[in-house]
Order: structure tokens, then C-alpha cells, then sequence
């Protein structure tokens, strides 16, 4: 790649309302992410309970903590120092992992993500151990103000704030680099990434923030594998399982023997060989069309006025319509099935930073209703 050519730059009447905010006028607008205007389009009472509220079930999501984790592994991977010994740089990212799963040994839960963690990180480093693009960011904040589009005049409440996962450059062009987990990348996944509302917001700001112009998005997907460690039997099960054996035996015997638990050795081997397989990895590399972030900015300043009418009104209307919208209950179905009942909320939730992305936490006296 010839790294003396420089990646376009772009200047945005958005950037000039950006530089009239005083600090003091920045930090009393408030915050939305990407995040929070998803929970907004998909249902308003989500929003209320998640964003007003700031309630989060207490169980997490499984899949976003191993996604979770893996993004932190790979900012460490892409944070090194150009002179940093490889091998060392791994030890202090699998140190990172053991150190994030404290009860691996006891609690299933951690004790599969670990491994998950684990053959994933592994797996990515020998799928590309060299890259044909240049880290400028990585975990690259941005802080711009949401304009108008008829009028280039900025928000009075709102400020859009998040964080991309990189940025890079590619044949002179600047790129969002995008870090994605998916428990299968077929044609469906692979379809619908060109209508992902998420990178595109994120490019558009970041290009703005950083006055750059961003051609594009780099996909990295990374598969999780859906293979489990084999967890042999009890003494118990095996005499049942023996018993029945040997009842349909016609010699009364039988050379049955105890299933023994997968050791952490084997499975992790298995895990390996299943990232070698094709489909456990992939890169999309899709350009921006012209109109897309003019749609953009209209979207999102009408997401912004709804959102004040609702603030105005308070009126967070539910969307039955989205309650089992991947095929399992929303997070805060029990919550609008209960009638808000407190003891259900008091159970079952806690209260949490509104955008624990951006490094927010929340009051440690916070009630939860």
C-alpha cells in the first residue's frame, strides 16, 4: 500500500455548529448513541425502562457478553505497541481472559465463554496475522452535535456520542473497521450487513468528529462455535445407563464403560479444529453511496423530534410487535406482562449506567423503581 498518499478530508457545516458550542452548552446536552436510538425505533417503552430509567435485567445477555469480550480482546490485540514481542502480547491477552472468568471452574456459564473466549482469539491471529490496511484509532470516541439537515442548525438537547471499533486506512481511503460475532455467517448475515444503520451512523460521525471522509466499512465477522464441551456422567447415570444395557442384552453382559468428562485440553483442541473449518471467518468490504448519509442525517433528526414529543407527552408507547421479535421475549417483557409490577422489577432488574459503552456508571445508591 502506497502510505504516502493522503485519504480525503471532509469539511461538514455540522463541524462549524460543532466548534460555536461552548464546553459548558456540550455538557448539558444529552446524550444518544447508537444504542439508544435503536431501543427508541424498536419500542418507546424499552427506551423509557432502559435510557429513563436506566433498568437492565440482571442476568446479561449471554451472546453480548462473549461478544463483549471478544471486542476487548481484539482493542488489546490492535492497541499493541509495533516493537511488542508477539508471544508476549498473547500471554497478556489469554491472561486477560483467565482473569475475566474467576469461577470458570464451578460456573458453566463462565466456563464456556472462557473457552469460547479463548479458541476465538486464538483462531483470529492465525487466520490473519497480518493485515492489508493501517490502524489510525482504535475504540475511536466521537462527540458531535446531531443537525438539522433543512437548516445546518445543531440540537439544543441532543449530542450524538459512541465508539467505533476502528478506523483504518486502506489504499489511501479511510474505513470503519467493524468487529462483529454471529453464531452462523450465511448468505442471510452477509445480505443484510449493507443495511446495518449502525456503521453507517457511526462512519458519518466519526467522519465528521475526526474531519475525515470515510469511504466505507471493513465487516470482520467472527463465528461462534456452536460445538460443547462434553460433560460425561455420574456415577448414577452410568449404573442406569448399565442397567439398561445389560437388560437388553442376551448374554448379560456388557463392556459399557463410564463417559468421562471432556478435558479443558481436548475440547480446546476440538475448538481449534473447528475455526479451521471454512465459514468460521469473515471479511465484507462495502463503499458508501452518495445519498446514504444525507438519508441518514433526516432519519436521525426525526428520531430526535419524536424523542422530544415523547419526553414532552410522556408517553412511551409499548410495540407488542417487537416483544418476541428474535424468537425469545424481550428483556423487558416480564416488566410489560407484570403491569410494572415493583416486586418483579425489583427481582429481576438493577439499575445500570445509560451508556456503559462510553464508560458511564451509574449511582451505587440507585433504586431500581
Amino acid at each position: 500500500m502506497d502510505q504516502s498518499k493522503e485519504p480525503d478530508t471532509l469539511t461538514h457545516s455540522a463541524m462549524k455548529a460543532f466548534r460555536t458550542l461552548t464546553s459548558c452548552a456540550l455538557k448539558a446536552l444529552l446524550t444518544l448513541t447508537y444504542s439508544a436510538l435503536k431501543a427508541f425505533r424498536n419500542c418507546r417503552r424499552m427506551y423509557d425502562l432502559r435510557y429513563n430509567r436506566g433498568l437492565v435485567p440482571l442476568d446479561d445477555d449471554d451472546s453480548l457478553a462473549l461478544g463483549a469480550m471478544f471486542h476487548a480482546c481484539l482493542e488489546r490485540w490492535y492497541k499493541r505497541a509495533a516493537d511488542a514481542p508477539l508471544d508476549q502480547v498473547v500471554a497478556e491477552i489469554l491472561d486477560f481472559i483467565d482473569g475475566s472468568y474467576p469461577d470458570r471452574l464451578t460456573d458453566d456459564r463462565q466456563r464456556k465463554n472462557w473457552h469460547l473466549a479463548r479458541a476465538m482469539f486464538l483462531a483470529y491471529i492465525k487466520k490473519y496475522p497480518s493485515e492489508d490496511f493501517n490502524i489510525v484509532a482504535v475504540e475511536q470516541e466521537f462527540n458531535v452535535p446531531i443537525v438539522n439537515p433543512d437548516t445546518d442548525c445543531a440540537s439544543r438537547t441532543f449530542i450524538m456520542r459512541g465508539k467505533a471499533d476502528a478506523v483504518v486506512v486502506k489504499d489511501g481511503q479511510y474505513f470503519i473497521l467493524e468487529h462483529k460475532t454471529a453464531s452462523a455467517i450465511d448468505g442471510g448475515y452477509i445480505e443484510r450487513l449493507p443495511m446495518d444503520f449502525q456503521v453507517t451512523l457511526y462512519s458519518d460521525y466519526i467522519g465528521r468528529d475526526m474531519n475525515i471522509k470515510v469511504a466505507g466499512v471493513i465487516y470482520n465477522v467472527v463465528a461462534k462455535a456452536q460445538i460443547k464441551q462434553g460433560k460425561g456422567e455420574t456415577e448414577e447415570e452410568f449404573e442406569d445407563r448399565k442397567a439398561a444395557l445389560l437388560a437388553k442384552s442376551k448374554t448379560g453382559k456388557t463392556t459399557a464403560s463410564r463417559k468421562m468428562a471432556e478435558s479443558d485440553e481436548d475440547f480446546q483442541e476440538r475448538l481449534a479444529a473447528k475455526y479451521r473449518e471454512d465459514g468460521m471467518f469473515h471479511r465484507e468490504l462495502l463503499y458508501f453511496y452518495a445519498d446514504q448519509f444525507a438519508a441518514l442525517h433526516s432519519e436521525v433528526w426525526e428520531l430526535t423530534q419524536q424523542l422530544l414529543l415523547a419526553r414532552r407527552t410522556g408517553r412511551w408507547y409499548q410495540n407488542p410487535d417487537f416483544c418476541f421479535h428474535f424468537n425469545r421475549p424481550c428483556a423487558y417483557f416480564p416488566i410489560c406482562r407484570s403491569g410494572e409490577n415493583p416486586n418483579v422489577i425489583e427481582n429481576l432488574f438493577r439499575v445500570a449506567p445509560q451508556h456503559p459503552e462510553l464508560g458511564e456508571t451509574a449511582p451505587a445508591d440507585a433504586p431500581v423503581f
